[in-house]
Parts: structure tokens; C-alpha cells; sequence
């Protein structure tokens, strides 16, 4: 995502909100987002369905992610950054009834264009977000809404960053005890990633580029 940002002309600043897993309310202050041209809220290993772990720098994100939305700035939440977004324009989170990690194929819901295509797209997530009744919902799969857009704001629960360095950081940070729970085969997980990564780099690219043009230029 940086690298296709740059190659758009954006001098990109990157804000890592907390940096040690075992101390989630420990923040990095945020810095003025009034002077950005987008924002882009990524994922993230916490849950707005716990806010008490979070609750030094959660409301505070909500709360200038919405003022962000509401000067018009354009946004792209991620994942985690999506639920953000969803929640600072008036929807909400909660635990989705199935996990997903891996590859799944994303839909047009009810009628509306999905302008991204259907993937497969790569998911790694436990919440799930509702959107506000004024938002667009523009696809969907069986267990989530995938793709959303409000004015100028877009949201995607799905990961189309990701390369084979991310995953293996996914797997890294992930316990033996998480893995074991969630039936995750961490060899069979890159191999599969290896063989979309080309793939999904194209579609990436594209959404970036959708984005840019159709929704932060409208």
C-alpha cells in the first residue's frame, strides 16, 4: 500500500499506533490529520469489541477519523481500519460468526457494483462491522459485508495489501496455542499466498487506483 501511494505521488507518513503487544494502551500521540490528503487506517490485532484494552487511544482514533471524514478527506480503512471507520460514521462491531484466514471470493450485494472484483481476496479477521443506513454497501460474502463507501470514506474487511512478507509476520506474532485453535496450517497458509501473491499485487494495484480516481477524485 505504501509503495503504491508513492508511485501515485504521495509523500506517505507512516504512524504505528502501539508497538509492543503486551501493552496495548501504551500510544504513540497522533499526529494533526487536517493537513492529509487521505488517511489510511490499517489492520490491527486489537478488537472494537474490547475497547477496555484500548481505551487510552480508541476514542480518540474514532473521534479524528470522523472529523477527517467530515472535512472530506478521503479515507481507506483496512481490516481493522474499516471497522474504525465504520464505527466513526455511525455503525458498528461485533464478533463475526466465522473466522476468516485465507482466501475468499467477495460479492455484489443487493444490486450495487462492486468495483473491485470478486478475488479472492485475503481475510484475517474475528470482528465483523455494520455499516450506518446512509452507507453503501458494495459486496459482501457469506459471514461479513467486505466492501463499503460513505462520500468520500471506503472501507474493506478484507487485507488487499498483503504479501508474502506480511503473512509471515502474521505467523509470526501468532501463538502455537492460536494457530492450534483456529486450524491454521502455517505451511499450506504461504503456499497459497505464494501462488495468489502476483494476483493479488494486479488487484491491489487496481482498488488503490479506484480509489484515487473514482472516490478521493469525486
Amino acid at each position: 500500500m505504501h509503495t503504491l501511494l508513492a508511485e501515485r505521488g504521495y509523500d506517505v507518513h507512516e504512524h504505528q499506533v502501539t508497538a509492543d503487544f503486551d501493552r496495548p494502551n501504551d500510544a504513540a500521540a497522533f499526529p494533526d490529520l487536517a493537513g492529509y490528503d487521505v488517511v489510511v487506517p490499517m489492520g490491527s490485532v486489537r478488537s472494537l469489541t474490547a475497547t477496555d484494552e484500548i481505551d487510552s487511544w480508541i476514542f480518540e482514533e474514532i473521534d479524528i477519523v470522523r472529523a477527517a471524514h467530515e472535512r472530506g478527506t478521503p479515507i481507506l480503512g483496512i481490516c481493522f481500519g474499516a471497522q474504525l471507520l465504520a464505527t466513526a460514521l455511525g455503525g458498528s462491531v461485533e464478533r463475526a460468526p466465522v473466522t476468516e484466514i485465507g482466501w475468499y471470493e467477495i460479492f455484489e450485494h443487493d444490486g450495487s457494483v462492486n468495483p473491485v472484483g470478486p478475488g479472492p481476496w485475503f481475510q484475517w479477521h474475528h470482528d465483523r462491522f455494520k455499516v450506518a443506513a446512509d452507507a453503501q454497501v458494495l459486496a459482501v460474502n457469506d459471514n461479513a459485508v467486505q466492501l463499503f463507501r460513505s462520500e468520500r470514506s471506503v472501507g474493506t474487511q478484507f487485507h488487499p495489501e498483503v504479501t508474502y512478507e506480511h503473512l509471515e509476520g502474521f505467523l509470526a506474532g501468532a501463538s502455537e496455542d492460536y494457530v492450534n485453535e483456529h486450524g491454521i496450517d502455517p505451511a499450506r497458509l504461504l503456499a497459497q499466498m505464494r501462488s495468489n501473491e502476483e494476483r493479488n499485487a494486479r488487484q491491489c494495484a487496481a482498488l488503490v487506483d479506484w480509489f484515487l480516481d473514482e472516490v478521493a477524485g469525486s
